[in-house]
């Protein structure tokens, strides 16, 4: 009997780390908003790191975060660090390009509570009186992240932080 035990959580075993492996190697989620202002008005909020606390979700799970900030105040080159409680976590970003109205790349290094780099990005569409304003982070997915998914649905997750903070954004620039 004990043999037969050993054979079936052997067989489970291997059944997970199959199904893991076989999971995508690499993620993308992404969101959108219309915006009702002109590019130009609203790259500033985001292309100045030390204006996302103002829109970013992750600002509000943490009032106590602690942010640091390096390089040019915005633009290529500009650098935000934060060290927060266990939902904010700790890492860094930094814009690696930024196209006036219409790009901003990133560079995301999370090191707390799990360490992973991504890149997110930011692009500006003008549509009639408004701008579509899409919001993208993707990566690649390691062995964990991989089995992570498999549990907890990330583009939600993420997605619906992104949903927050393109309201907040859109609420901010909209007001102004």
């Amino acid at each position: 009997m004990l043999h037969i035990i050993l054979i079936t959580v052997a067989i489970i075993v291997v059944l997970f780390l199959v199904i893991v492996a076989m999971q995508p190697n690499e993620f993308c989620v992404t969101r959108s908003t219309g915006i009702v202002a002109p590019p130009e008005r609203i790259f500033p909020h985001i292309n100045d790191l030390r204006k996302w606390e103002a829109w970013s979700p992750w600002a509000k799970m943490d009032p106590a975060c602690k942010y640091t900030f390096e390089g040019p105040p915005a633009g290529t080159g500009a650098i935000s660090a934060w060290a927060g409680n266990k939902k904010a976590g700790e890492g860094r970003m930094t814009i690696i390009e930024s196209r006036p109205s219409s790009l901003i790349r990133i560079k995301l290094e999370f090191l707390k509570p799990f360490k992973a780099t991504n890149t997110a990005e930011f692009t500006f569409k003008p549509e009639g009186n408004q701008t579509l304003v899409m919001w993208s982070m993707s990566g690649k997915n390691n062995f964990f992240f991989k089995a992570f998914g498999l549990f907890v649905n990330c583009d939600k997750l993420i997605g619906g932080d992104f949903e927050k903070g393109l309201a907040a954004l859109k609420a901010a620039v909209e007001a102004a």
